[in-house]
């Protein structure tokens, strides 16, 4: 049995922490927040709503070893997330799709219609090296405009010419009527709230968990056969190369009492002027009765928490070189979306913590219990969340 020290508890830390507990390691979770779950974290507020403390985190994936592994922990609420934009005085579908587009305009195109009107607006890009060479070879400038320009700048602080193509690539563009935001074969929410999905996942014998921990100065770090650690990358490095941009967000959280619902949909994403970039009303999320309302509208800042990192070209030329760093860290797997300075979902995190995991657990396996010299590091971990070795370990 050897000694594994986690860095965190959100989703990459806890998965972890569990594969390998289940594995017979002991596991010590050290977590500088006073809760666990990250950023996914939810609470009842003080009226009794139950809200996401850091903005909306929808559950969605096609992977079915995610989906199989979380559903130990969690019975499941079929839910279905649809975004509206606020445009022009009109509340429209986003991702833009026939009905987007009809009503912003005023026509009855079909969806061959609509395919056709894309196509002659879209301006060709020989490359896409931005993502204004995605927006803009996908639905031309008008719509870009409209719907993503703005709205980019008051997120990253830079315009869309700025940002690497993933940004923009992310958001599909239909010329159908599907308004769903995510097409995944399973989306549904935790039924009794991620907190409680984070302590079953955390509820094992040979996990001692430790909040308000700084895990890095922990004294079990020079005895751990091996260290994942799912902070900032540049913080574990005192940031001898500088500071990794990234884009934090203000929460501003309210209570409507008497409103038993104040939107059509969970989120509005608003890129006109506004100073904030969206507002979700949770209860369409929760499916929760009460009889008032609990929304959050979402502030970007460069101040507070690190939440995206920021994906230009100067900051993947930065993140690289603490790569490089972190290959050479042995024993220390660096893993999820802060460690690996790349953008994953919920699922693509869990994923990857699967994966980080078998070989973990296979190095201390065949060495005894102790470290390898080269354990792997986070910059080689897969986020691919259909990738094979199904298992169910008991739920604990």
């Amino acid at each position: 049995m050897a000694l594994v020290l986690v860095v965190g508890a959100g989703f990459s830390g806890s998965v972890a922490a569990r594969e390998l507990a289940d594995a017979g390691h002991r596991v010590v979770v050290a977590e500088r927040r006073g809760h666990v779950g990250g950023n996914a974290y939810d609470e009842r507020d003080q009226a009794g709503v139950l809200v996401h403390r850091y903005g909306p985190h929808i559950f969605h994936t096609n992977a079915a070893r995610v989906w199989e592994y979380l559903s130990q922990f969690t019975a499941w609420r079929p839910y279905e997330h649809r975004v509206l934009a606020s445009v022009d005085g009109q509340l429209l579908p986003l991702p833009i799709n026939r009905t987007t587009i009809n009503r912003l305009y005023g026509w009855q195109l079909t969806e061959a219609g609509v395919a056709r009107h894309l196509r002659r607006v879209a301006v060709p890009r020989a490359e896409l090296r931005t993502s204004e060479d995605v927006v803009l070879s996908r639905v031309g400038p008008d719509l870009a405009e409209r719907f993503f320009r703005g709205y980019t700048r008051k997120q990253w602080s830079r315009d869309l010419s700025e940002l690497g193509p993933g940004v923009a690539g992310r958001i599909p563009v239909r010329t159908t009527e599907e308004d769903r935001y995510f097409t995944d074969r399973w989306q549904a929410m935790p039924a009794n709230g991620y907190a409680a999905l984070f302590h079953r996942l955390l509820n094992h014998p040979r996990i001692e968990l430790r909040l308000g921990t700084e895990g890095l100065v922990a004294p079990e770090r020079g005895q751990a056969a091996a260290v994942v650690y799912t902070g900032p990358l540049d913080a574990y490095f005192d940031y001898r190369l500088g500071r990794l941009p990234y884009r934090s967000i203000r929460f501003a959280h309210e209570h409507l009492p008497g409103v038993a619902q104040l939107q059509p949909v969970a989120t509005i994403n608003y890129p006109g002027p506004e100073p904030f970039t969206r507002v979700t009303e949770f209860k369409h999320l929760t499916g929760q009765v009460h009889p008032g309302t609990s929304i959050v509208r979402e502030y970007p800042t460069d101040v507070g928490d690190p939440y995206y990192p920021v994906p230009s070209p100067a900051s993947n030329h930065l993140a690289n070189q603490y790569r490089a760093l972190a290959a050479r860290e042995h024993g220390v797997v660096f893993l999820g979306r802060l460690a690996q300075y790349r953008y994953l979902n919920m699922d693509q995190a869990v994923a990857a913590a699967l994966q980080a995991s078998d070989r973990l657990r296979a190095d201390l396996g065949a060495r005894g219990g102790c470290a390898s010299p080269d354990a792997p590091a986070g910059s080689t971990a897969t986020t691919d969340p259909a990738s094979p070795r199904p298992r169910r370990p008991s739920p604990g």
